[in-house]
């Protein structure tokens, strides 16, 4: 009985973890994210770079590759069948985020600003980045500025919504 209690204790734990590295998975690149490209045994194909406003990066034999709005595994992808056959026979390439852009917190909170993005964040998390609430603060009125298939979208959130990289918290004000 024991160990089920305890197989079930880790697996209902799990939950969590596993729709965050979905999430994760899905996580679309975009300007101010660092990305370090990978191809092993090519040093000269090997880079790390910060996404500009634009997301062009130039790459070493296919030239300019627009990334904002790619997965990791797209971009992965891309390059893997850009080499392949012309430059390599089977190139092993691997893409990774070295940093996440950053999120912005506003209102009513001690510090606004941008802060780097750290994976497991929640608005309450990130209000205490930002100094704390105001003692203005409503907990209630919290809304979430985010890019949502491609659309910027406003969306209502409490204080234990996770918080995504590009984020834009807004803390209203509480009338009483």
């Amino acid at each position: 009985m024991r160990a089920i209690s305890a197989l079930l204790f880790y697996v209902i734990a799990s939950f969590p973890l596993f729709a965050q590295s979905v999430q994760f998975n899905q996580y679309t690149l975009g300007s101010g994210d660092t990305v370090k490209i990978t191809v092993y045994g090519q040093d000269d194909l090997s880079l790390e770079t910060r996404l500009n406003d634009v997301g062009v990066i130039n790459y070493p034999y296919l030239g300019e590759i627009t990334v904002i709005g790619m997965t990791v595994g797209g971009l992965e992808t891309y390059i893997y069948e850009g080499l392949k056959g012309d430059y390599l026979i089977n190139p092993s390439v691997s893409v990774s985020i070295v940093e996440y852009r950053p999120f912005f917190i506003n209102g009513e909170v001690k510090n606004p600003g941008g802060y780097a993005f750290q994976p497991g964040l929640t608005i309450d998390k990130a209000a205490a980045l930002a100094g704390g609430y105001t003692e203005r603060a409503s907990k209630t009125k919290i809304f979430v500025d985010r890019i949502v298939n491609g659309e910027q979208q406003t969306l209502s959130a409490d204080r234990y919504m996770q918080v995504l990289p590009g984020d834009i918290i807004n803390i209203e004000q509480s009338f009483f």
